[in-house]
């Protein structure tokens, strides 16, 4: 059988890798069982849109997250990297009814940066905050779509200019029911057609580094003409 013979496996939303991240959020009244801050695992998270910025999460109505962001019309997307990585899994499988996820996972919860009513996880590498807009019933899942209203990163991630470094993260990704941490970074946005010079700035290789990339950048399209 060749390399690319194909094969139906069935329908299924097997979209693959995904990012998976942490949402967290809370009810009016924190102080009962169903309104402290909560903590729900999603691999169905994604951006929707550049100005304004906005995202989207899917969420079974029978979570109790769902009960919460809708609500509060708010939640917080807190990125994930290896040290959060068993706690992502473990809020992927228990239920914030039953207990207080934050406190089980030895997490720490802090006010949202411009929310109201949702929590951050202050262990988070990068929490982004949300406010909902609209709401669509799909099926399964509802859809919640919000735009970003504010944007919180350890200081450890930015270089001395200022800039996000996200690579120094160590961030999960989720594929087919697997974590996977991110791995060899191979490229960056326009990579294709830039100059060896802007490659190996880009790529933080030096000249005498070529032979590592070499197969990188002479890799052929199947019509057999040089990107």
């Amino acid at each position: 059988m060749a390399k690319h013979d194909k094969k139906e496996i069935g329908i299924s939303a097997i979209l693959n890798p995904v990012p998976v991240v942490m949402v967290s959020c809370a009810g009016k009244d924190i102080t009962s069982e169903e309104g402290r801050p909560n903590i729900i695992t999603i691999a169905w998270a994604g951006t929707i849109n550049s100005e304004p910025p906005m995202v989207s999460i899917s969420v079974r109505k029978s979570r109790l997250s769902h009960k919460l962001i809708s609500q509060t019309g708010e939640f917080v997307i807190n990125l994930v990297n290896k040290g959060l990585a068993k706690s992502c899994d473990y809020c992927g499988v228990k239920s914030g009814r039953d207990e207080d996820k934050f406190s089980a996972c030895g997490l720490t919860a802090v006010k949202a940066k411009g929310l109201e009513y949702a929590y951050a996880i202050s262990e988070a590498p990068v929490s982004i905050s949300c406010k909902v807009k609209s709401v669509s019933e799909l099926g399964s899942h509802d859809m919640f779509i919000a735009e970003v209203v504010a944007v919180t990163a350890d200081s450890y991630l930015m270089d001395e200019n200022g800039k996000l470094c996200l690579d120094k993260a160590k961030l999960v990704a989720y594929n087919h029911g697997e974590y996977f941490l991110l791995g060899e970074k191979i490229g960056f946005f326009g990579y294709s057609l830039a100059s060896d010079d802007i490659f190996e700035k880009r790529m933080g290789y030096s000249r005498k580094e070529r032979d590592k990339y070499k197969h990188i950048r002479e890799q052929k399209p199947k019509n057999g003409k040089k990107y």
